[in-house]
């Protein structure tokens, strides 16, 4: 039973691997921390008792990462100091946050990022929403609308590029004084 476990275990960081690290480094810019992810999401996979009750594993895997790297982004002193590099569903406000200028930035941003949305061409506007607030994939958006992934990458990188221009004055009018 072990070995099989110790099989399955093998075969899966060889099936999942390389995409899982290339997923986190897609959110991580820093090659070493998002090797360390990985390596936080193997050994959670290395702790369950049945990886059979699991429905998806590949699901279970890119969930746990999805997990490890708000976890890195929550530790951060600041949670936009990284507004470069980090995908929006990782700009998080802990409970530190909740003071008046805190609750005034956290207004702001949302109500700055509802502005940028709106302004966005509707395609690109629904490819953003659906990858970074829906969480689905570039690949499952391309299949639902029968376009191919490309474009999906393209119209997400052009969105992406507007909102953080949009946002950079939220960053600088609270973080660069």
């Amino acid at each position: 039973m072990q070995v099989q476990k110790s099989n399955h275990f093998i075969q899966t960081i060889r099936q999942y691997g390389r995409k899982l690290l290339a997923f986190i480094r897609n959110k991580i810019v820093n090659k070493e921390e998002a090797e360390d992810i990985l390596q936080e999401v193997w050994y959670q996979m290395s702790r369950l008792e049945d990886w059979e009750e699991i429905d998806s594993l590949s699901g279970w895997l890119y969930k746990v990462a999805r997990n490890k790297i708000t976890d890195t982004y929550r530790k951060k002193k600041h949670p936009m100091e990284d507004i470069d590099q980090v995908g929006f569903e990782e700009l998080w406000f802990d409970d530190e946050w909740d003071t008046t200028v805190g609750n005034d930035l956290k207004e702001l941003f949302w109500q700055t990022l509802q502005e940028a949305l709106e302004e966005l061409p509707e395609k690109q506007r629904q490819v953003f929403v659906w990858n970074e607030l829906e969480d689905m994939t570039l690949q499952e958006i391309a299949d639902m609308t029968q376009e191919n992934l490309k474009t999906i990458i393209s119209r997400k990188g052009y969105a992406v590029k507007h909102l953080r221009k949009k946002l950079e004055f939220v960053y600088q009018k609270y973080f660069n004084d």
